[in-house]
């Protein structure tokens, strides 16, 4: 992943340093465990903990030659261990190094990205409180239809959240899985007490089955589970926009001293951290398609997964971490104007309205059709005038002789319709 998306915590997981770092581990975990078990002696294992190193520059030269990363890292590990490390990878193959390694890497990527989700989580419920009772317009199809509040905009960013969050903690517990089981995954020159063992100490399961390799539905779940956290933001994002628009104007992002919103336009103030966030969701969803792509791997394994996991699991646990750094800020930051929501829910003249005054015809006891008709009637031309809903239905002899006029009134009541807020955020905050 190129830089600018890329924070130094999450960029650390992913150098090529802390990879060949946990390679080296796991070996050294291994040989400690056959020693444990008396395949090995004793003080080649020591020797071993003591000289094992590595240098990334001579692992990548060895590369250009042997065309093969696991082999240039033992040949490597060699020279700085001498005689004994021919007990290193004893009886192991390069996938159980691998996929053990990888393993670590993700789970602890993913335990970065839980932070990520409880800081934004956080700021969610603290807004949400915040703007609980700010009256706004809801709209379905994007057109205007009928009044909520900004804060159950927010409560239900929350919910989802939390959602995600299930989510990710299982998709981690998925991956936490390793394997030392040789060739084809059957200890045939190995005991399985060499697995349970290394595996405990890297703070990872044994997988119960496994070929060459760890099965790939377990990185797929954990990539498509990063890509719909990504569509979370984005979906939060795109609100954002939507409400920034000049015509709309009920939020903004913050603006910081010294920004500039257009090169050739000075007045522009532009959602472009949202738009953003919006952009690299894209790419998430992308790199889960590209996982679901790696399950299929022929027979006990082939390696047509590798060079797509290089690419999309750092990147995609890099761009997330990323987002998150960008979004949480804006959702803290965020500018939030009540008046123009209010003047945006007074917009179409009360006709927001139409469906309180439609039930209570109904429950006055005229058929639907008739107080559908009877709405209908009243609301007509009030689209393209100024006159008001409620002034047009008091007019209306079939409607306040239904309901007479106090209940008119009473229809167009906007705490009324905003009556079980509380409750609503009780469900969730509790």
């Amino acid at each position: 992943m190129i830089e600018r998306y890329s924070r130094p915590r999450m960029a650390a997981i992913w150098t090529e340093e802390a990879k060949f770092a946990r390679w080296l581990e796991i070996e050294i975990l291994a040989c400690e465990a056959q020693a444990e078990l008396g395949r090995i002696p004793a003080e080649a294992a020591k020797a071993i903990r003591a000289k094992a190193a590595f240098e990334v520059e001579r692992i990548e030269a060895i590369e250009r030659v042997t065309n093969h990363d696991v082999i240039a890292f033992l040949t490597n590990v060699a020279e700085h261990v001498g005689e004994p490390a021919r007990y290193v990878h004893l009886g192991m193959t390069s996938s159980d190094v691998l996929d053990t390694g990888l393993a670590m890497a993700m789970k602890e990527a993913g335990e970065i990205l839980m932070e990520d989700v409880d800081a934004l989580l956080a700021v969610l419920e603290r807004r949400a409180l915040e703007f609980k009772r700010t009256p706004c317009i809801g709209r379905s199809h994007g057109i205007h239809a009928e009044p909520t509040t900004f804060g159950i905009k927010l409560l239900l960013w929350v919910d989802e959240m939390r959602r995600n969050r299930k989510r990710l903690a299982a998709a981690i517990d998925t991956i936490s899985v390793g394997q030392i089981s040789g060739a084809v995954g059957t200890f045939a020159h190995l005991d399985p007490v060499v697995e349970e063992k290394v595996c405990a100490r890297l703070g990872l399961r044994p997988a119960p089955v496994s070929t060459q390799v760890l099965q790939r539905d377990r990185h797929a779940e954990y990539m498509t589970t990063l890509a719909v956290i990504a569509s979370s933001l984005d979906k939060m994002a795109t609100e954002l926009r939507n409400l920034q628009r000049t015509d709309i104007l009920e939020v903004e992002e913050p603006f910081t001293k010294g920004q500039k919103g257009s090169s050739a336009m000075p007045h522009k103030r532009n959602p472009i951290t949202s738009e953003r966030v919006s952009g690299l969701a894209r790419v998430l969803r992308g790199n889960a398609v590209a996982a679901l792509e790696n399950v299929a791997l022929w027979h006990e394994r082939d390696i047509t997964h590798s060079s797509v996991e290089r690419v999309i699991i750092p990147d995609s646990t890099l761009l997330l971490d990323y987002m998150f750094a960008k979004f949480t800020p804006v959702v803290d930051g965020l500018l939030v104007y009540p008046e123009n929501m209010m003047a945006n829910l007074n917009r179409t003249q009360g006709l927001i309205f139409s469906q309180v005054l439609l039930l209570a015809l109904a429950e006055a006891g005229l058929s639907r059709e008739d107080a559908y008709a009877l709405v209908q009637g009243a609301a007509h031309g009030i689209w393209n005038s100024d006159a008001q809903f409620l002034d047009a239905a008091l007019a209306s002899e079939g409607i306040v002789a239904a309901l007479g006029e106090a209940r008119v009134r009473a229809c167009f009541d906007l705490d009324h319709q905003l009556r079980n807020v509380d409750a609503i955020f009780a469900r969730v905050l509790g």
